[in-house]
């Protein structure tokens, strides 16, 4: 593999399953483009290839849904990126895993936030993420302690959407958590919003409580950070129709969407399906590229 030439702006490296959206990002953002080479043995280890000399500031991206083995390739690229003349590594990470087990919530649970968390800011002098799943921990810098822990939304750029394809929008969450970005895209367009009340009793079964105000009539659209069993959004529409809301739509940040959970979702009801390109999805309807640059850039003209 060539060298990076060196540049004040420096490099971004990634791998070749998201070329495409690093390589968009990177023109933006005026950073030279490089793909590592990524090598699996046939019992499952990993051999990785930078390019041979670096320029002291190189941004991983890394996306870090199904992340075990992903985890595994950030912590051999960026000791090597290290010994090859890095001297400031960020990771932008359109979705964070590990986020939501905050705390212990039951004795001898491990805290996979706080350890992940950790991991990462032994790596890493900046982090770049998007709507990450943070509850009882208030701010990214707390989960993972980085000199610079930036935090984009994709709630704005999918309001504005929602606003080019519905009238006199409801917004409703399909719980407490997902308050904070309802309340965000609500603001944007002086919509009306609020949310359910959850109960959770496992990974697939949930109560749900709607809101206590009418839907009767109302375009409603559903806004989450993340989906993935579907099992929530799937009660939430299916309550919502039996309540009269004229249509249900659903806005994600990240399309998970476990399985077969985006046809259940379907099939319960939900109208339009839209999400960020966070993660590579069918549902994907804006972009997050153009903030991600501007971050970037935001972040060298701070640091120098």
């Amino acid at each position: 593999m060539k060298d990076v030439p060196t540049s004040a702006a420096g490099c971004l490296l990634c791998f070749d399953d998201e070329l495409p959206m690093a390589r968009a990002v990177a023109d933006q953002a005026a950073l030279r483009c490089a793909v590592m080479e990524r090598h699996r043995f046939p019992d499952g280890e990993l051999r990785l290839r930078l390019p041979e000399t670096l320029p002291p500031r190189v941004v991983f991206w890394r996306g870090l849904h199904q992340p075990n083995e992903k985890l595994v390739e950030l912590l051999i690229a960026a000791r090597t990126a290290r010994e090859l003349g890095a001297s400031h590594l960020t990771l932008v990470a359109p979705y964070l895993a590990y986020m939501r087990q905050d705390m212990a919530f039951r004795p001898g649970e491990a805290i996979s936030q706080r350890i992940v968390g950790g991991f990462l800011a032994s790596l890493f002098d900046a982090v770049i993420t998007v709507d990450p799943h943070l509850h009882r921990v208030a701010t990214l810098e707390e989960a993972i302690p980085v000199p610079d822990a930036v935090v984009l939304s994709g709630a704005p750029l999918l309001a504005d959407h929602i606003a080019a394809h519905r009238r006199q929008v409801l917004l409703i969450g399909p719980d407490e958590e997902a308050l904070q970005w309802v309340a965000v895209a609500a603001r944007r367009h002086g919509w009306d919003h609020a949310v359910c009340r959850k109960t959770r009793h496992g990974d697939r079964e949930v109560d749900i409580e709607l809101p206590a105000m009418s839907v009767s009539g109302r375009a409603v659209v559903l806004i989450d950070d993340v989906a993935s069993s579907g099992h929530t959004l799937v009660r939430a529409i299916e309550l919502l129709r039996e309540a009269g809301a004229a249509s249900v739509d659903v806005a994600v940040t990240h399309a998970l969407f476990a399985s077969d959970a985006l046809e259940r979702v379907q099939a319960a009801g939900a109208g339009e399906v839209w999400s960020t390109d966070c993660i590579a999805h069918a549902t994907n309807a804006v972009s997050i590229v153009p903030a991600v640059a501007r971050a970037l850039i935001e972040l060298h003209a701070r640091r120098g």
